[in-house]
C-alpha cells in the first residue's frame, strides 16, 4: 500500500477484489456497496467505497425490505445506480476542489488584455500560490510566488500588473 498526494491509500501490486453479491455487501468494476446501521436511527444506511480508499466515496439512507426490521437486499439495478451516483459525486468534489484552488480573471490593461491566474498549492510543509499573468496570444508575462490567502480580483489584479508585475504587497 502506498499514500497518494491526496493521502488516499492506494494498492500498488494488490490484485482487484473478486466480485461478491450478497444481500449486503456488493463487489464490482472497483466499487464496494455495504449496507450497514445507520447510526443516525434506526433504519439502514449504505456505503460506497471506491477500491483502495479507505473513507466511503458516498454513504447514504438505505430501504427498509418488507419486513420493517431489515434492509432491502441490494441487487444489480439499485448496485449500479450507486455506483453512477458516487461516482459523479466524486466528479464534483473534484471539480470543487479544482475551482477552489485554481482562479482565472482576464483584465484590460494598456497593452491589452491581460489573464490572470491564481494556483494555489497545498503543501503541508510550504503551503502558497502561484500567480501568473499571460497575453492574448497566451505567452506568459509574469509569475509570482504569493501568500496561501491571497485573494484574487479584478482590482487585485490590476494593482499587479499596474505595478509591474511586482510581487504583491511590496514596494
Amino acid at each position: 500500500m502506498t499514500t497518494n498526494t491526496r493521502n488516499e491509500v492506494t494498492a500498488t501490486d494488490t490484485p482487484a477484489p473478486a466480485s461478491v453479491r450478497e444481500a449486503r455487501l456488493w463487489r464490482n468494476n472497483g466499487w464496494t456497496a455495504r449496507v450497514i446501521k445507520n447510526e443516525d436511527d434506526e433504519g439502514w444506511a449504505v456505503e460506497m467505497i471506491l477500491d483502495g480508499e479507505v473513507e466511503p466515496a458516498l454513504v447514504g439512507p438505505w430501504t427498509m425490505g418488507r419486513d420493517k426490521k431489515n434492509p432491502k437486499p441490494l441487487d444489480a439495478p439499485a448496485f449500479n445506480t450507486l455506483v453512477k451516483t458516487a461516482s459523479e459525486y466524486r466528479l464534483r468534489q473534484e471539480q470543487q476542489r479544482h475551482a477552489a484552488h485554481h482562479q482565472s480573471i482576464t483584465v484590460s490593461a494598456q497593452s491589452g488584455a491581460i489573464g490572470v491566474t491564481l494556483d494555489i498549492v497545498a503543501d503541508e510543509d510550504d503551503p502558497h500560490a502561484l500567480l501568473r499573468a499571460h497575453d492574448a496570444n497566451d505567452e506568459p508575462l509574469a509569475q509570482v510566488r504569493v501568500d496561501q490567502g491571497f485573494k484574487l480580483s479584478r482590482a487585485s489584479a490590476s494593482a499587479w500588473i499596474e505595478g509591474g508585475f511586482r510581487k504583491p504587497g511590496q514596494v
